[in-house]
């Protein structure tokens, strides 16, 4: 069956837009690849929302080369046009993590999304944040400053919502170096928005290329204790994501039809040990929620999430928040929490 778009004309040009930031950003990187002679590209995935009659997505994800790990830039459209009695109308997004092998390049995640209602109201979801393991002060400052050129009167409370949403309470310390987070976002000029929207996502991408472009022609020499600094970050990059991330917990918990692209933002590689020495200051039931996921990666110190584990831990975090229905009030949120179900990755 084919996928059947939403009827809306605010989540057509939704689309259109979270599908064009795709296209800029799948495009900038397999050109800075070509440009460093490296053979890594994407490779485009579709899946589909109850087979295409609600929609689903498409996908360019690559992995394991000689420049990104792990890469996923996905965008969706789910619509419940034929179902009168969801309050949701449409929901898309353009949801994006790219983890480059040298751990002096930062990892990056972005997400831009329009939520739309069926009495016609929506909002909008604008995060970008950078991820180094290694962080360089100039490259926090650039990728910062760019966000406050495009949205100079939200970058503010931007940065501050980032911050809330992006620290983790048990190891006192935030994931990433950078962050900007506008939730439930809209005006009374719905095209300010769109705008604002568009300026944000175009600014991301094009910042964070240039940075990743810096440190992969800087030729820094990747010594086994810069990788394993690299390796901790990302075990705290799956950490977050896996017991915190509101995003990524709703997605897996509405429906198990893109476990693989929900999972999209893991890294490649995760250090079992650490994440054990965690479990000690987990709040109940979440040392729970942990030690499943603990028990779905290959017993191995450094062990690999690969598509088998995703899906196993997938169904690791659906069984523990149908055991613990009332431990989902302890995922990260934003001071500012919509009134419907937000799945960024749907």
């Amino acid at each position: 069956m084919n996928r059947i778009l939403a009827q809306s004309p605010q989540a057509t040009r939704a689309l259109q837009l979270v599908s064009s930031l795709q296209n800029r950003f799948v495009t900038q990187l397999e050109t800075l690849a070509k440009t460093l002679a490296s053979s890594q590209r994407f490779t485009k995935v579709e899946w589909l929302r109850d087979e295409g009659k609600h929609g689903g997505g498409i996908r360019f994800e690559t992995a394991d080369g000689n420049l990104i790990g792990r890469g996923s830039v996905n965008v969706s459209q789910v619509h419940y046009d034929d179902m009168a009695e969801k309050k949701l109308a449409s929901a898309n997004a353009i949801s994006t993590i790219i983890h480059p092998c040298n751990p002096f390049a930062p990892s990056v995640h972005i997400h831009i999304s329009w939520t739309e209602m069926k009495d016609g109201s929506g909002y909008w979801r604008m995060m970008a944040d950078l991820n180094p393991s290694h962080e360089k002060s100039a490259d926090t400052t650039l990728f910062l400053a760019a966000l406050k050129d495009a949205a100079p009167k939200q970058f503010d409370e931007a940065k501050v919502q980032g911050e809330h949403y992006f620290f983790i309470p048990v190891l006192e310390r935030h994931r990433g170096a950078a962050h900007f987070y506008l939730e439930n976002y809209f005006t009374a000029e719905p095209e300010a928005d769109y705008q604002l929207a568009k300026a944000v996502g175009e600014t991301a991408i094009d910042t964070y290329v240039s940075i990743l472009t810096a440190s992969l022609t800087a030729q820094s020499s990747a010594n086994p204790t810069a990788q394993q600094t690299q390796l901790a970050y990302h075990t705290l990059y799956f950490f977050q994501v896996l017991t915190l991330d509101r995003g990524t917990t709703t997605g897996l918990l509405v429906h198990d039809q893109n476990d693989v692209g929900i999972m999209g933002s893991l890294p490649a590689y995760v250090d079992r040990n650490l994440l054990q020495s965690w479990l000690k200051e987990m709040p109940q039931p979440q040392e729970k929620l942990l030690q499943a996921l603990i028990d779905c990666l290959p017993n191995e110190t450094i062990a690999l999430v690969d598509s088998a584990t995703k899906i196993k831990l997938s169904e690791a975090v659906r069984t523990h928040y149908h055991n613990f229905p009332e431990a989902i009030a302890m995922q990260a949120s934003a001071y500012i929490t919509p009134a419907t179900v937000d799945n960024h990755r749907l």
